[in-house]
């Protein structure tokens, strides 16, 4: 996985990053702010193309999904407050 993971492009790496930042924010009000200014920027289209790193990631995901390899969000809710507790 860790190929596919150095495959990815400058472009969908400064998105996770920013998607991970955001996730983060807990302000309201610079959330706010934030969305307004993504909802009123151009954006080229509606469709987002996928890279083929991407998409065999996704294709992974449901085969992980298929074969019943997956957590419930109260496991890793625990299990993060367990490495919080750790640091």
């Amino acid at each position: 996985m860790s190929i596919i993971v150095a495959k990815m492009n400058k472009i969908d790496l400064l998105r996770d990053s920013i998607i991970d930042r955001l996730l983060a924010i807990s302000n309201k009000d610079y959330l706010s702010a934030l969305y307004q200014l993504v909802d009123k920027s151009a954006v080229e289209s509606n469709c987002i193309e996928l890279s083929e790193e991407y998409t065999l990631l996704l294709q992974l995901s449901e085969i992980d999904i298929a074969n019943g390899n997956v957590i419930s969000q109260s496991e890793i809710d625990k299990s993060d407050l367990k490495w919080l507790k750790e640091q």
